[in-house]
Formats: structure tokens, C-alpha cells, sequence
């Protein structure tokens, strides 16, 4: 099967084929942080989609050079370095350390290039240059350098906006604007007082960047003018990636990148995530209440990236108690591996990783994907239980199933809880017990275990502590 996403250009599923001759190499852009604050679960719905694409595409064997930018500069950030009394530096590095420690909980791979706007500026200031001498660019009287809509004939295409509610001329300053503000963007703001220390020297006078621009200096920068992939979060569309194509391609005169993927809205409880309303949660809030990275991957992973995903401690426990499943299943295969007792059956030889795989193939059909695994769980554990299940079949299984842990992420913090002095205690007395065959109280025992929130599974030689 080919591989195949939904490209929001096209508004249609399209066969991916990279753009390097060689079809070896593939180019991913991601629209990283903006560093005023702690993430929230919604940005990390998208960072971690971005991470299933790459980890997928290495999966199949191409290279992949992933470049994730760190706004570090931009309205919020002026406002909160304007309220917390920071340096922009010393505000920007902080939440920036704390980005990637988050992205560390979460098991995301690392980009291999993560540009700070403020690094950039020198570039940025080149490529507005340029865009003055190719006509499209023009500088209004407070000294603000803007983008000329009216010059670019395709601008909208991405969003799918009606030009005839365009309004070439009407200039937007906000880096973020609603759909209804149609007019010429900022690629240069001029300094005003509120931006107090923040601003550096232009042709144009004093200023600093605008928001689109960033990503079109950096993304081109470290991946060329053209390059494979470009994600991020629905929200981005209008206006940031349709601003992104203008300017670039009109700098250029080249198609900007072949693949645009966006990541639907994370709804918590049903509703739209604010602080107002106190269904916001950051990572730190969620790791806070006893969730560990691992389990809010997997409830971030398990919904396919374009359907909106309803985020709530109940499909936080039920995740929960979907890993418990899979932990067994895989100690299982291992023990049944052990045992060197016939030839793998043909059914199970790889077959899991191959179905798991090219759902995948199918814009990341991430639930039939899943579906593939539990069923594979469900199957072998039969065999297992009528000890039908070859040790070297077992052994297939542990291989496909070490594979799709890395395509899912899923090694992150897959460390067994240790179970406290307590309950230890008990469990060896009801070992004794056990032992003098008291059943009766071997029983109680279990009881006040699984009170404590454990299980008591009980194994040759021993038995073994599982947290519920």
C-alpha cells in the first residue's frame, strides 16, 4: 500500500512521494511554542500527531529532517514580559526549558533543528527585502512594513476564502486576526512605546518581526524553499499558514511545501478549553493529579488526528486501563518465548506489524491501527490460556509488538511502580498463608491488597504486584 494523507490544500487524501530525487529524505516543518506560558494539552494533541507522522515515516524507511521553530518573540510574549518585568531571554528560555522537558514526558522525538525567531532576524529583515523588490511588500507611515494581498492572486486558497471579501489595502497589525480580517498583513512592526526594550534596527526604522515571517525565514532556511510537510493545529490555517504560502512564494516564485496537515481542536468535556471555565489543563497540571507521560500519549494518540478529540479524566482512566491490558499481554509473550517448543505459525509471523503498519499508511489511520493490536491481544491471550501458542510464535509477536511501541512512542516512562512497604507485607503473608493452606485468609488478604489499589498475581515461585 502507498502512503497516503489528507492534505489540506487539496481538501483530499494525496499519495506522498518526497520531493527528493533520490526518494530517500523527507523535510518536515512544524509550528513549534510560543514561549510565554506553559503549553496546554491542545497544543501537545498536535506535537504529538507531528511525532506519530515522523516516527511513521522513519518506519518506512525515509530519512527525515524535522525542524520545529521556538517563537520567541511576538504580541503575547511582549505582554507578558511587559507584566512579569522579565528580560524577553530570561522569560522565553524559561518557558522553552519547560517546553522541552514536557515534550521529553510525552516520548516525543526531538527535531533535529528548533531556530529561535530572535536568531533569525538578520534573515528575516533579508527576506523582507526581498518581497519589497519583487513588488509585493510596502512600508506605511508609522514605519510598518506590510504584506500586499491585492499582489498575491492566490492568496486564500489554503483557507478556501471568498476574494471577493478581501480588502486589499485594509491593513491587519495583529499577529492573530479572525477569519473576517481579510487585509495586507504585518511582515515588519514598527516600535511603539508598549514594546519598550524589545525591538531591533531595520532599513525601516526601529521594529521587530512579524509572526508569519518568522516561520517562512526559518522553515526555509533549514529545509530549503520547497519541502515535503508543514503541520500544526487547525487554528493555523487562517491566517498563519495562509500568510506562510503568500510570502514565501511570492519571495520565491516556487510552491512553498506539497503537504499541509492539520490536527482538529482538543474539546474538554465537551467544550472549548479556557481558563474561564476551568477545564484548562497544562501537562504539569495533568502529571500533578497522577497521570503518568505515557498514558496522556496514548489518550492524545488513540483518536485519529482530524477528528476533534473530547478530553476527560474518564478517557483518562479508561487509557489507563487499556496500557494495564497491553502490560500482561507483552510479560506473557515473553515468558511463551522462553519456551523453545515448535515453529512460528504462519499467521503471526510479522502479520501484526504488517496490518498495524499500513493502516498507518492511510493518513495515519491511527484507530484501525489500534484495532489490529487489541485483536492480535485478544487472539494470542486465547492461545495462551489453552497453551496452544508456540514459544517461537510468541517470539513474532514480541518483535511486532517491540516495533509498534516505537511507532506509537509508547517506551516512555514504562517503568513498573513500585509497590509500597505495605502492601509488599501483605502479599508474603498471604504467600504464608497460601503455603499453610489457609484459603480463607489467603483470600482476605487479596481483598486488602486490591483495597490498597493492587493485584496479587500469583506465579510459579511467587507472585506479582500489579497497581490497578
Amino acid at each position: 500500500m502507498s502512503l497516503r494523507f489528507y492534505n489540506t490544500l487539496a481538501r483530499a487524501e494525496e499519495e506522498f512521494l518526497p520531493l527528493d530525487p533520490e526518494g530517500r529524505r523527507v523535510r518536515l516543518y512544524c509550528c513549534g511554542p510560543t514561549v510565554y506560558d506553559y503549553a496546554h494539552i491542545g497544543n501537545f494533541r498536535t506535537f504529538v500527531f507531528e511525532d506519530l507522522l515522523r516516527r511513521h515515516l522513519e518506519a518506512s524507511g525515509f530519512e527525515v529532517l524535522h525542524v520545529m521553530n521556538v517563537t520567541d518573540v511576538e504580541d503575547k510574549i511582549i505582554r507578558a514580559v511587559r507584566e512579569s518585568g522579565e528580560t524577553l531571554q530570561g522569560l522565553t528560555r524559561r518557558y522553552e526549558k519547560a517546553f522541552s522537558e514536557d515534550m521529553e514526558t510525552l516520548g516525543c522525538l526531538r527535531p533535529q533543528v528548533m531556530p529561535r525567531a530572535t536568531e533569525h532576524v538578520a534573515e528575516i529583515i533579508a527576506f523582507i527585502q526581498r518581497l519589497e523588490r519583487n513588488g509585493f511588500a510596502y512600508q506605511a507611515a508609522d514605519g510598518s512594513v506590510y504584506f500586499s494581498i491585492e499582489k498575491f492572486p492566490s492568496y486564500g486558497r489554503l483557507a478556501r476564502l471568498d476574494r471577493s471579501q478581501l480588502k486589499p489595502g485594509a491593513r491587519v497589525s495583529q499577529d492573530e486576526h479572525s477569519r473576517e480580517a481579510y487585509g495586507d498583513f504585518a511582515l515588519w512592526k514598527a516600535h511603539t512605546e508598549r514594546d519598550g526594550s524589545i525591538f531591533w534596527e531595520s532599513p525601516w526604522g526601529r521594529g521587530r518581526p512579524g509572526w508569519h515571517i518568522e516561520c517562512s525565514c526559518m522553515s526555509m532556511k533549514h529545509l530549503g524553499e520547497s519541502f515535503d510537510f508543514h503541520c500544526g493545529g487547525e487554528d493555523l490555517v487562517f491566517p498563519h499558514h495562509e500568510d506562510e504560502i503568500a510570502q514565501s512564494e511570492a519571495a520565491t516564485g516556487r510552491p512553498f511545501v506539497r503537504f499541509w496537515l492539520h490536527s482538529a481542536h482538543l474539546m474538554v468535556n465537551g467544550q472549548k478549553m479556557s481558563k474561564s471555565a476551568g477545564n484548562f489543563f497544562t501537562l504539569r497540571d495533568l502529571l500533578a493529579r497522577g497521570y503518568t507521560g505515557r498514558e496522556l500519549r496514548y489518550a492524545l494518540i488513540s483518536v485519529h488526528y482530524r477528528l476533534p478529540l473530547n478530553f476527560t479524566m474518564e478517557h483518562l482512566d479508561a487509557t489507563r486501563q487499556t496500557l494495564r491490558r497491553l502490560d500482561p499481554w507483552v510479560e506473557r509473550l515473553g515468558e511463551r518465548a522462553s519456551a523453545a517448543d515448535g515453529g512460528a505459525r504462519p499467521e503471526w509471523s510479522g502479520a501484526l506489524w504488517r496490518a498495524f503498519h499500513e493502516s498507518l499508511d492511510a493518513d495515519l489511520n491511527i484507530s484501525e491501527a489500534l484495532g489490529h493490536l487489541f485483536e492480535a491481544v485478544r487472539a494470542s491471550n486465547r492461545q495462551m490460556d489453552d497453551h496452544r501458542l508456540a514459544g517461537a510464535e510468541a517470539t513474532g509477536l514480541l518483535s511486532d509488538w517491540r516495533k509498534i511501541e516505537r511507532a506509537l512512542g509508547l517506551s516512555v516512562g514504562h517503568l513498573e511502580e513500585a509497590p509500597p512497604d505495605e502492601v509488599i507485607a501483605l502479599a508474603r503473608e498471604r504467600d504464608a498463608a497460601r503455603k499453610g493452606r489457609d484459603w480463607e485468609h489467603a483470600d482476605e488478604l487479596r481483598a486488602a491488597i486490591r483495597a490498597k489499589g493492587w493485584v496479587v498475581q500469583d506465579l510459579p515461585g511467587g507472585h506479582k504486584l500489579t497497581r490497578l
